[in-house]
């Protein structure tokens, strides 16, 4: 059986980059459930972040789960060195390449749990022929390429979509972007079990000073669990 209890991600994007191992260390000990790690190559989406011998290099640090989200294109050249580098689930957008299915085989057959990541704009319906080979759905709730963007309230629909077509099948539904005390509500409500947060968690504290990290990581939790009982 999936656990489809409520799971905090925090994205490393918006720690402290001279400082990753240590700022990976204090958010796991303040209860964050997974690492989620951005890898955007400035070209599918405007930014510059990450590579495989980043991850290598803080793959030591994380005792939970190493959640590699690719926004990149070409995908699959890069598939088995993000595998190497110790991801326990690789993420691929749908609208990276044409040959999405291919993606998400190479994934599986690279030894990682292979997920799919739908833009705002992409449907539902672009993930129901492919919910047979995926074990994660990431709903982008802003557009991929910058964090602290504005959450987009269409995506709480696309949400209520895949959970109906997913059915009993053991896929997580994950959101990314604007996830906050406010937001987490309406996506946990509407079937999303992960969430990942990057400055609502990072926000106010410091390796120094990680308390903050886990009262935003409490707070972000509290808020979906009860829209997730009142659902």
């Amino acid at each position: 059986m999936l656990d489809r209890s409520i799971k905090i991600a925090p994205s490393i994007l918006s720690a402290d980059f001279a400082n990753f191992g240590r700022e990976i260390e204090a958010v796991e000990a303040q209860g964050a459930d997974w690492i989620h790690v951005d890898v955007m190559d400035g070209h599918f989406v405007p930014n510059l972040t990450f590579g495989p011998a980043m991850c290598k290099a803080i793959r030591p640090h994380i005792k939970t789960v190493m959640d590699v989200h690719l926004m990149i294109a070409p995908v699959d050249p890069y598939i088995d060195a993000f595998a190497e580098a110790g991801a326990d689930i690789i993420t691929a957008h749908v609208e990276a390449g044409p040959h999405i299915h291919r993606t998400l085989q190479a994934i599986r057959g690279a030894g990682a749990k292979a997920g799919l990541a739908l833009n705002p704009g992409t449907p539902a319906e672009s993930a129901e022929y492919l919910l047979d080979m995926v074990d994660l759905i990431c709903v982008m709730t802003v557009n991929p390429g910058f964090g602290g963007q504005k959450f987009i309230h269409s995506q709480i629909d696309k949400v209520n979509k895949l959970r109906a077509m997913i059915g009993d099948r053991p896929i997580h539904i994950e959101i990314d972007g604007g996830v906050d005390p406010a937001t987490a509500p309406l996506v946990a409500g509407a079937g999303a079990d992960v969430l990942v947060a990057g400055s609502a968690v990072f926000r106010g504290g410091s390796v120094a000073d990680p308390a903050p990290y886990g009262a935003n990581i409490r707070a972000i939790r509290a808020a979906a669990e009860e829209a997730r009982k009142a659902a």
